[in-house]
């Protein structure tokens, strides 16, 4: 004879069906809510655990999953959100809360711990995961913290410093999607793009003080296609950085300010750097930064690299200090060798249509250590703020200007 149950297991049993034992199934698609598996949300008790268990069950489910962060305050330290994973989609979601009184208060926000000696290079991870989608609603955010952290950061002064943990990396990934959320006072980079496809950066409002260090907006390296559009991006930094390493990365309607404007680089310091090909970059806005757009590289580069097939283009920059700048002796430091030049050659690169105000008279410097090769300028209309005109500086560039040209190009 067939042995039987206990009816409290079929309960069980059945009760876990129902509630996939703390997920919620809607059609196809499951939800996971962390509050029951232990996060208070209240700002003061360490939620990371609590996270990170969750992540655990979600990522194992199958279909189309979404990990619900409510409206609350999550205090955490540092936490990894690693696959692969079963689900076929999953969503970090921060929420709104349902009371909220309008559309820019109550979301989710996850709040890092001040203590340096828990960290190690990240806060936030996110890895090895398809179909990622990490979603905010109404004022959701990644705060860092950082203003603790800023006065330990020894890296604008010194090229052996030790680096403070990124806010948030997304590491490995194929086929994500970060949109809708906010980071704000990270204590090194805020997002952190290596070795990732297929990227989609949507609607992200990066936010830290103009003298906070090396607080990127967005680092990306080693990916290929990412897109960033539609973000508004004030940090310490580079608004947006492109490594070594990257391919196909397109960037539209975004505003900079304050920061030091867009770079392509630092590239050629270390062994082994990839090439960097295929950068467009459209319809961006730069106030008061302390760059526009800028190809920076090494000299005494140990390895040899490309950086080609880039536009930068319908540009607009409001009292910019460098608006367009290819500076190929890059050296933030006091004491830098000027042996050799750079190993990174720049070829096939077009900056075009490119309007407003420069707050120094040299407005387009291009400073090759070997000749940049087919780079051409379009249509600029760049003004000086003060007294007097604008500039440009060329070294060893062999550039060709077509179309309107202010200021007047390098004799």
């Amino acid at each position: 004879m067939e042995a039987r149950p206990p009816v409290l297991a079929i309960v069980v049993v059945a009760l876990c069906v129902v509630s996939l034992c703390g997920g919620v199934a809607h059609g196809a698609a499951v939800t996971y809510n962390v509050k029951n598996y232990g996060a208070k949300g209240n700002g003061a008790t360490d939620d990371t655990k609590a996270l990170m268990a969750a992540w655990k069950v979600a990522c194992a489910a199958a279909g189309a999953v979404t990990l619900q962060v409510p409206a609350g305050v999550y205090y955490m330290g540092p936490a990894q959100f690693h696959g692969p994973c079963k689900a076929s989609s999953l969503t970090f979601l921060l929420q709104a809360s349902k009371h909220a009184p309008c559309s820019c208060v109550g979301g989710g926000t996850l709040k890092a711990a001040t203590d340096l000696s828990r960290f190690g290079n990240d806060w936030i991870e996110f890895g090895w995961v398809k179909g990622l989608i990490v979603a905010g609603q109404n004022g959701a955010a990644f705060d860092g913290q950082g203003a603790a952290s800023w006065p330990f950061n020894k890296c604008p002064i010194r090229k052996d410093c030790k680096v403070l943990p990124t806010s948030v990396l997304f590491v490995n990934n194929e086929n994500t999607v970060v949109k809708d959320i906010s980071s704000v006072n990270s204590k090194f980079f805020h997002f952190a793009l290596l070795q990732n496809k297929n990227t989609q950066m949507i609607n992200l409002r990066i936010n830290a003080p103009g003298n906070s260090p090396n607080t990127d907006g967005v680092h990306i390296e080693r990916c290929s296609g990412v897109t960033i559009v539609d973000t508004k991006i004030s940090t310490g930094d580079d608004c947006i950085s492109i490594g070594q390493g990257n391919d196909n990365i397109d960037i539209q309607r975004v505003t900079c300010g304050p920061g030091h404007g867009m770079s392509v680089g630092s590239l050629g310091r270390y062994v082994g750097e990839g090439d960097v090909t295929r950068v467009h970059v459209k319809d961006m806005t730069f106030d008061g930064t302390m760059n526009g757009v800028r190809i920076k590289t090494w000299e005494n580069s140990p390895t040899k690299s490309l950086a080609a097939h880039m536009v930068f283009e319908s540009l607009v920059m409001k009292d910019v200090q460098n608006p367009v700048i290819i500076d190929q002796k890059y050296c933030p430091y006091y004491n830098c060798e000027h042996k050799y030049v750079s190993g990174v050659t720049i070829k096939n690169v077009t900056f075009k249509n490119i309007k407003g105000t420069s707050s120094l008279p040299v407005a387009v410097l291009l400073r090759c250590g070997m000749p940049c090769l087919g780079v051409v300028l379009q249509d600029l209309d760049l003004k000086f703020k003060g007294a007097g005109t604008t500039s440009s500086k060329c070294e060893n560039a062999k550039a060709k200007y077509v179309g309107y040209m202010y200021p007047k190009p390098c004799v």
